[in-house]
């Protein structure tokens, strides 16, 4: 009798920790489908941004020394290879708060009826860039709190997950052009 008892004990110690491994690592497997779908957007948002600063930067509404700063440091963003997106992303951040730092001329930027959809488009690729970047750095922090408990790196509940980083780059936008 008391033989039969532990042995139904032990089948459910085994089977509900079982359940537990088992929901942990869909619950890891979750998260790296969460990260990827952030990287994705992420990805999305910066080329939206790069672009809408190529379009501005091609109008001709800007002198032409700010024109080809701004085309530079956009092309680079557009085209540079995924290890150094980061660096190129933020000299794309820098050259924009360097062309738009005078909030009297982007209000009289805004005032051109053929300018004002463009900044107020790059206004909104900015903030969504910098709302996508905040997403994907908190998704990775829960992934990589996870990832480091003891059951899941004994166990090797993250299978063959690669490591996951977060995306470090100067997001913030020109005061001028986010002032509204």
């Amino acid at each position: 009798m008391i033989e039969e008892v532990l042995v139904v004990l032990l089948a459910l110690l085994v089977l509900v920790t079982g359940l537990w491994l088992s929901w942990t690592a869909q619950r890891l497997d979750r998260m790296h489908h969460r990260i990827d779908v952030a990287r994705a957007s992420l990805e999305s948002q910066r080329l939206r941004r790069s672009a809408t600063a190529l379009e501005l930067a091609t109008s001709g509404t800007l002198d032409p020394v700010r024109s080809l700063l701004l085309l530079d440091a956009a092309a680079r963003a557009r085209a540079a290879p995924a290890e150094e997106y980061e660096a190129a992303e933020s000299d794309l951040s820098q050259s924009l708060r360097a062309v738009l730092a005078d909030e009297r001329e982007v209000a009289s930027l805004r005032e051109d009826p053929a300018v004002e959809p463009l900044l107020a488009e790059l206004a909104v690729a900015c903030r969504k860039l910098e709302l996508a970047r905040r997403f994907h750095n908190d998704v990775v922090v829960s992934a990589r709190a996870l990832r480091s408990r003891r059951r899941v790196r004994w166990l090797r509940l993250s299978g063959r997950a690669g490591p996951v980083h977060s995306v470090d780059l100067d997001d913030v936008p020109p005061r001028a052009l986010v002032a509204d």
